[in-house]
C-alpha cells in the first residue's frame, strides 16, 4: 500500500491551488465591493485579479524544482506539463482581459469563476497519465464550458450553443467512459503506462478495437474533429465571444495534449500500420480516417458560410485534420510539431476573435459582408486581422506556415517509405490550397471592397487594441523566430522522456 506524502503532493498541485483560490477571490471581492459598480469596472477588476492568479501560478511551474510522478501517474511534474500549462494559464489571461468590454452579462464573478476553474481542469488534465484523473478532469473542463457558452441569459443562440454542446458532450463523455472502462478490463490499471504493457502482451482483440474507436469518439468531440463536430459552428457563433475565445484556443491546447499522451502511451503497441500493402488494425488507421474527413469537410463546408465565427468553427475542424497527422507519425518531432501547432493556432485564433469582438459591437453581427471597407475605418485592426488570417491560412512567414511545414516534415520523417504519409502530406497541401480562398475573402472585403456609404469609423478601446498588437506581433515574431518557443519545446520532451 502506497503512504501519500501530502507535502510532495502539494508541490505538485500548487497551480491549481493558486488558481481555486484566486477564484474564490474573485467571487468574495465582487460580491462584497464591487456590486455598485458598473459592468465593466467590476470585469477589470475581475481580470486584475484573476492574472494575478494566473501570473503565481505560472511563476510557481517556472520556479518549481519537483519533478517526477505521484501516486503512480496520478500528478505528474515535468518540464513539458509546465510548458503546456503556462501556455493554457497566458491564454486564460487573454480570455480575462478581452471580457472586459463585454455587455452579454452582469454575472461579472461568476463568470470569472467558471473561467478559472476550467483553467485548473485543463491544469489538472495536462498533468495527469492516470484515466480517472483525465476523465475527472475532462468533465470539470467540459461542465464549465458548457456553462460559459450558454452565459448570455438574454440569447437564445447562446442558449442553444450551449444545449447542444451539453448533449453532445455527455455523449461524448459516455462514450470514452466506456472506453476507459474496456482499458481497465484489459489491464487491471488505470494508469496509461501500464495498460500500454498489458496491450503490448497480448494481440489486438474485438475488446480493444472497441475501446480504441471510443476513446477516439470521445477525444473527437474535445477537438471538434469531423464526424464528431457538430456542437462546434453553433457554439462558436452563439456562445459570448469570450467564451467562444476560450473554448477554440485553451479547450484544443489541453485536449491535443492529452489526446496525443493517451494515444501513443496508453495504446502503444495497438498502432497498426501506415502500409497500404500491408494494413494492421489499429488506431492509426483510425485517425487516417478522421483526419481525412475532418480535412475535406472542414474546408469545403468553410466556403460556403457567410458568418465570420462559423467559418473560423469549420476552419478549426480542418485544423484538428492536419494536426491529428502528429498522431499518425507519433515521433517526438510530431509532437513538438502538435504543440507548436496547436500554440500558435491558438494565438491567431484569439486575435481573430479579439478583432471581431470590436467589429460586432459597431456592425451588430459577425457577417463576413459587413466587413466591407474595414481596413478605412480601423486601419491598426485590419492589419492585424489580416496577420492573424494569413497564418491559418499558412502564409509565410507567419507562424502558421511554419507550424505546417514542421508538421508535415515531422510526418514525412516518421517513414520515409511510407505512401500513405506521402499522399496524406500531399492531400493536406491540397486542402491548404482550398482554405486559401474563404481565408482570402475576409480579406477582400476588408482591403478591396467599398464601405457603406454610411459608415463610420470604427474605434475600439486601448486594451482591446493593446491585446490585438500583441497576439499580433508573438504570430510574426513566432513565425519569424520559431525556435523562441520549439527549441524549449523539445527540450522539455527529451527531458520528459516522451
Amino acid at each position: 500500500m502506497n503512504v501519500i506524502n501530502y507535502g510532495q503532493l502539494l508541490q505538485f498541485v500548487w497551480p491549481e491551488i493558486i488558481l481555486t483560490i484566486t477564484a474564490l477571490v474573485v467571487v468574495a471581492i465582487d460580491l462584497l465591493f464591487f456590486r455598485r459598480y458598473g459592468v465593466r469596472a467590476r470585469f477589470l477588476a475581475a481580470a486584475t485579479i484573476g492574472s494575478a492568479g494566473c501570473v503565481a501560478a505560472i511563476l510557481k511551474l517556472l520556479l518549481t524544482s519537483a519533478q517526477g510522478s505521484i501516486l503512480d501517474g496520478i500528478f505528474l511534474s515535468n518540464p513539458l506539463t509546465h510548458l503546456v500549462q503556462v501556455a493554457l494559464l497566458a491564454i486564460t489571461i487573454v480570455t480575462l482581459f478581452l471580457a472586459v468590454d463585454s455587455t452579454f452579462t452582469d454575472h461579472v464573478s461568476e463568470f470569472a469563476l467558471l473561467l478559472l476553474l476550467a483553467t485548473t481542469g485543463m491544469l489538472f488534465l495536462v498533468s495527469s497519465q492516470d484515466l480517472l484523473v483525465i476523465f475527472i478532469s475532462l468533465e470539470l473542463l467540459s461542465l464549465s464550458v458548457y456553462i460559459l457558452a450558454g452565459f448570455d441569459k438574454s440569447s437564445a443562440r447562446s442558449s442553444e450553443a450551449a444545449l447542444k454542446y451539453f448533449l453532445f458532450g455527455g455523449m461524448s463523455a459516455a462514450f470514452m467512459l466506456f472506453g476507459f472502462s474496456l482499458l481497465y478490463g484489459l489491464s487491471n490499471s488505470t494508469n496509461i503506462t501500464h495498460i500500454a504493457s498489458a496491450i503490448h502482451s497480448q494481440p489486438i482483440n474485438p475488446i480493444l478495437i472497441i475501446a480504441i474507436v471510443t476513446t477516439v469518439i470521445g477525444f473527437g468531440f474535445k477537438i471538434a474533429a469531423a464526424p464528431f463536430h457538430f456542437w462546434a459552428p453553433d457554439v462558436y457563433q452563439g456562445a459570448p465571444l469570450p467564451s467562444t475565445a476560450f473554448i477554440a484556443s485553451g479547450s484544443k491546447v489541453a485536449s491535443f495534449f492529452i489526446f496525443f499522451q493517451v494515444l501513443v502511451l496508453g495504446f502503444a503497441g495497438a498502432e497498426g500500420s501506415t502500409s497500404l500493402l500491408h494494413f494492421q488494425t489499429g488506431w492509426i488507421p483510425v485517425l487516417v480516417v478522421v483526419s481525412v474527413i475532418s480535412m475535406l469537410l472542414g474546408n469545403l463546408v468553410a466556403i460556403a458560410q457567410s458568418s465570420l465565427r462559423r467559418l473560423l468553427a469549420y476552419s478549426a475542424i480542418a485544423h484538428a485534420g492536419y494536426m491529428l497527422l502528429a498522431f499518425v507519425a507519433h515521433t517526438q518531432q510530431s509532437l513538438a510539431a502538435l504543440l507548436y501547432y496547436v500554440v500558435t493556432y491558438a494565438l491567431a485564433t484569439l486575435g481573430v476573435l479579439s478583432v471581431l469582438s470590436v467589429t460586432e459591437k459597431h456592425l451588430g453581427n459577425d457577417t463576413i459582408s459587413d466587413l466591407a471597407g474595414l481596413s478605412r475605418r480601423t486601419p491598426f485592426l485590419s492589419l492585424c486581422l489580416a496577420v492573424f488570417v494569413l497564418s491559418l491560412a499558412g502564409i509565410p512567414p507567419l507562424s502558421g506556415f511554419f507550424a505546417k511545414f514542421l508538421l508535415f516534415s515531422a510526418l514525412l520523417a516518421a517513414d520515409p517509405g511510407s505512401k500513405l504519409l506521402l499522399w496524406l502530406v500531399i492531400f493536406a497541401i491540397g486542402m491548404s490550397a482550398v482554405s486559401l480562398f474563404y481565408y482570402l475573402k475576409i480579406l477582400k472585403k476588408v482591403y478591396v471592397a467599398d464601405p457603406p456609404a454610411e459608415a463610420s469609423n470604427v474605434t475600439s478601446p486601448l486594451l482591446i487594441r493593446v491585446i490585438v498588437g500583441l497576439l499580433a506581433g508573438s504570430v510574426v515574431i513566432l513565425g519569424c523566430a520559431p525556435d523562441l518557443i520549439l527549441e524549449k519545446v523539445v527540450r522539455a520532451i527529451h527531458a520528459s522522456g516522451l
